[in-house]
């Protein structure tokens, strides 16, 4: 299953290069009161509204090509992200102190996790905006993973159980010697999507290419099976430190050859049984807070 989010807010599903207006089956999902659940309910009830969805896919239609897409997670409780996890990108980050900060490039099993701020979460369809334009700021194609089920103390072989599906994802990042989490979680410097695709139809994690180009010339690719912790790992690493939510994104680190952006560019990305998606680099708005 494919599922999305698309043109304001609307519920789709994909299939053949079609988004089929799903909406109503967010109707079945539970009434809140304050104080809100810090997960996304959707993720949490997908099981049970996967036949619901189905039985919806006759509805209206848009083109995959006319479609606004949003990022397919709309509640992430929190965005986890695993730094240098490639072992090119760590070489490479070694090999440019001018750009990498020492205190920052060092094995993942040392550095940890980080969290980048939910605020920065946009989809495809908006567009980058860069602050801090004396700055350098890079672009970091990444296989994201949506947490399914609540879990805490997960082992790797158990892992993939708790896992609703994957979507491309995109880090933005600014560089200097500030925390990683402050750099990366500036408005629009997390990108999900286009859609997500569910576990079941995904299947072997390991030997997904993933690739980025700006303005076509091709920056970054690699293939996932170069993961220095690969998936069951991560969330193994990440649910020793705090319990993981329906809806929690866990992005799993960017293969060599990070890049610069700046406004005007457009950057391409697309991973092995995921999809492609287009997103667009603009300068945010002088003294913009939103």
């Amino acid at each position: 299953m494919h599922l999305c989010f698309f043109n304001d807010g609307r519920l789709g599903l994909v299939r053949d290069s079609v988004v089929h207006d799903v909406s109503t089956a967010l109707d079945a999902l539970p009434a809140q009161r304050y104080p809100f659940p810090r997960h996304d309910l959707l993720i949490e009830r997908l099981p049970e509204l996967r036949e619901r969805i189905e039985a919806l896919a006759d509805t209206a239609t848009v083109p995959v090509s006319a479609a606004r897409f949003q990022s397919p997670v709309a509640n992430p409780g929190k965005i986890v992200a695993a730094p240098v996890n490639y072992r090119k990108h760590l070489e490479e980050a070694i090999a440019e102190p001018e750009t990498f900060s020492r205190a920052h490039v060092r094995q993942i099993q040392e550095t940890g996790l980080f969290l980048k701020a939910t605020s920065s979460l946009i989809g495809p369809s908006q567009p980058v905006r860069i602050r801090h334009a004396d700055r350098r700021t890079d672009h970091e194609v990444e296989l994201a993973v949506v947490i399914g089920r609540r879990c805490n103390g997960v082992s790797r072989a158990e892992a993939l159980g708790y896992v609703a599906g994957y979507c491309i994802g995109l880090d933005i990042t600014v560089r200097g010697p500030e925390e990683r989490s402050l750099r990366k979680s500036l408005d629009s410097y997390t990108v999900l999507g286009p859609w997500l695709v569910t576990a079941d139809e995904l299947g072997n994690l390991s030997g997904l290419e993933l690739a980025l180009s700006v303005n076509g010339e091709v920056r970054q690719h690699a293939n996932t099976r170069d993961l220095i912790l690969g998936v069951p790992e991560l969330i193994e690493f990440a649910s020793s430190f705090y319990t993981l939510e329906p809806g929690d994104v866990l992005l799993t680190g960017t293969p060599e050859g990070v890049g610069p952006i700046r406004p005007g560019d457009e950057m391409h990305a697309c991973i092995d049984r995921l999809g492609e998606m287009r997103v667009r680099i603009e300068a945010a708005a002088e003294g913009a807070h939103s």
